[in-house]
């Protein structure tokens, strides 16, 4: 397999409907890291008007799978994931950094760790999560 770029990974991440509907964008990706960004607005709020949850899930399954293609390559998929949700997430964008622990040539092990932030103030952890990765035999559609 063959690692990607961050052009390809932001090629991969464009043909994702629901990355654009929350606005992800991939701010740092190589060396088995990658960080992706998410504005926070009120659509992604649940009922106390922090984060849903399930975007921070969103958030830790998408860099989990970013950070192994950068030794997997593109053709990746999460095999599994759990997440840990520490505090609530409020501010101005998340922040989900996974790096890859291990990996072999076709599955990889990744941590991520999911910061709210805001403008003036110290990142806060909201979420832990750690996955597996498969690298598989399928062609990515027109990226």
């Amino acid at each position: 397999m063959n690692a990607i770029d961050i052009e390809l990974a932001r090629k991969v991440l464009a043909a994702q409907a629901f990355a654009g509907l929350v606005g992800t964008e991939i701010a740092e990706f190589g060396g088995g890291t990658a960080t992706l960004v998410i504005p926070i607005r009120p659509e992604l709020a649940q009922q106390f008007g922090f984060v849903h949850g399930g975007v921070l899930a969103y958030a830790a399954d998408n860099a989990l799978t970013f950070a192994a293609g950068t030794v997997l390559g593109a053709n990746v998929l999460t095999g599994g994931f759990s997440i840990t949700y520490l505090r609530p997430a409020a501010g101005d964008r998340l922040r989900a950094t996974a790096t890859v622990t291990g990996a072999t040539r076709r599955q990889a092990v990744v941590s991520c760790e999911i910061y709210a932030e805001r403008a003036g103030e110290d990142p806060v952890l909201c979420a832990v999560a750690q996955g597996t990765t498969r690298a598989v035999e399928r062609a990515l559609a027109d990226t």
